[in-house]
């Protein structure tokens, strides 16, 4: 993975070397050139699909019930194991 600063210089140049030629390209081998170097800086950075995030946030909701679920079944386990104190 790139470091940030290395990454934004790449796409500098890139840009720089499909915008600033002498023939201006016709807009829609611009955009499709454009794409390609976005894609490419995408591809090098440690990112996660927008799919893929969700399911995971499902994930972590669910575990995070289940979590508090069990947290609320031990502590009713601890109360029936421990008599209460009477008060003297």
């Amino acid at each position: 993975m790139l470091p940030p600063k290395a990454l934004l210089d790449a796409l500098s140049h890139q840009a720089s070397r499909l915008f600033g030629g002498e023939s201006p390209l016709p807009r829609a081998e611009l955009e499709a050139q454009f794409k390609v170097l976005l894609q490419s800086a995408f591809g090098k950075l440690d990112l996660v699909s927008r799919d893929e995030f969700d399911s995971q946030m499902v994930v972590l909701a669910r575990t995070r019930a289940r979590l508090e679920a069990l947290e609320a079944k031990v502590a009713e386990m601890e109360a029936k194991l421990t008599p209460p104190t009477e008060a003297e």
